[in-house]
């Protein structure tokens, strides 16, 4: 600010007041776009209004009570104002301040949306793309720039990282993100490959009908594309539903893994020991394809599983799968067996596969079997419809 402004603001103050004061700065700051220091002083206002000190105006130390629900209003929509100006002024990453403060990320999501493509060309593009992915603005748009950026090892490593934190949304978009790339990579490695011996091949073949009667592909350990890539993004995979259209390429990406030589091929957890043939009939599963086949695989690794919580384990995904593609009634009685104990608030609860499959009876009965009363009110209540009184 120059000299004349402080003469300015001092002619005012002698002249006007301190409000006018106040107001002078308050457009002063606007006009330099001072944004920061334009937050400061809106607070500076609403304190000063109040007859609160003017030297702290951001904190809320002094702010009487029967005055902060007021005063957090006022300072959301400050915070909103600045937030706002700061993005219509290019400064996303200084906007993020404010909206993430008071937890708010659409108007951010939307400002990184709308740099799209373009924004790999900023000089603060990683803070960009820090600021969508691991501090959640947009996690899915973070996913997809760092797969453009930093390429597919980085990508499944931070993924393994943050699927836990994504919500379900983002998880499964991440998954058709992921799936639809390697699928890609794979296919055109193949296609290279398979040139190589048949100059003919057709266009736009599928990876099934790449490998049908191709043995030789996988002679001596042969592979195609990254194998840790390869078993992350079909463990990924299990994310998506089963409309997906990228549903159909997971699956070819797991018949693919399990032609692999049985060195390249990664074990997981339980029933996914044998990863590949496991991942095949879990999302054949999903989507429609020998579904009895594939439970009949999965209750078998179960009975051949000596170890009980392996055992609990299988049942878990089996009874997921079953709600998933609504076996309600099947899920209700492989739980009861294996899972009749489990009550995760943020998981599977099995009075609540009880309710949703309008059987409460068996959660009655296994509420009797564990004295347990609370669940087994839980089952009476859930059985019961609610009468409004008269």
């Amino acid at each position: 600010m120059s000299d004349d402004l402080f003469a300015s603001l001092e002619e005012l103050s002698q002249n006007s007041g301190p409000d006018a004061v106040i107001d002078k700065l308050i457009e002063t700051e606007r006009v330099e776009k001072q944004f920061h220091k334009l937050f400061d002083a809106l607070l500076m206002k609403k304190k000063f209004e109040w007859g609160l000190s003017v030297t702290r105006p951001t904190t809320f130390d002094e702010v009487p009570d029967d005055k902060r629900q007021e005063f957090e209003e006022y300072y959301v929509d400050c915070a909103r104002e600045v937030g706002q100006l700061l993005i219509d002024d290019g400064q996303i990453a200084q906007a993020w301040v404010y909206f993430k403060t008071i937890q708010e990320s659409e108007p951010i999501k939307k400002a990184l949306e709308k740099l799209g493509d373009d924004a790999q060309n900023l000089e603060n593009y990683d803070e960009l793309m820090n600021i969508a992915l691991y501090e959640g603005a947009h996690p899915l748009l973070g996913v997809k720039w760092l797969l453009e950026s930093h390429g597919t090892c980085n990508t499944i490593t931070s993924l393994d990282q943050m699927m836990g934190q994504f919500d379900q949304e983002t998880r499964h978009d991440s998954a058709e993100l992921m799936v639809n790339h390697l699928y890609d990579e794979l296919r055109t490695s193949l296609e290279y490959n398979i040139k190589q011996s048949e100059a003919d091949l057709a266009e736009g073949l599928s990876i099934r009908e790449l490998l049908a009667d191709r043995e030789w592909l996988f002679e001596n350990g042969n592979y195609h594309i990254d194998v840790s890539h390869l078993n992350a993004v079909v463990r990924f995979a299990r994310f998506l539903n089963g409309d997906d259209p990228e549903l159909k390429k997971a699956i070819e990406l797991a018949e693919y893994g399990s032609n692999l030589d049985k060195q390249l091929q990664y074990g997981g957890e339980p029933p996914f020991n044998d990863f590949y043939t496991a991942h095949v009939h879990y999302l054949n599963i999903l989507a429609g394809e020998n579904v009895e086949e594939g439970f009949a695989y999965f209750r078998q690794e179960m009975d051949n599983d000596p170890d009980l919580p392996d055992k609990q384990l299988i049942a878990y995904v089996m009874v997921d799968l079953m709600m998933r593609i609504d076996r309600l009634n099947a899920a209700v009685d492989l739980a009861k067996e294996y899972l009749a104990e489990v009550e995760d608030p943020n998981g599977f609860s099995f009075a609540d596969l009880c309710r949703k499959a309008g059987r409460p009876e068996v959660l009655q009965e296994v509420a009797k079997q564990q004295h347990d009363p609370l669940r087994f009110v839980y089952g009476l209540v859930s059985g019961a419809s609610k009468t409004a009184p008269a």
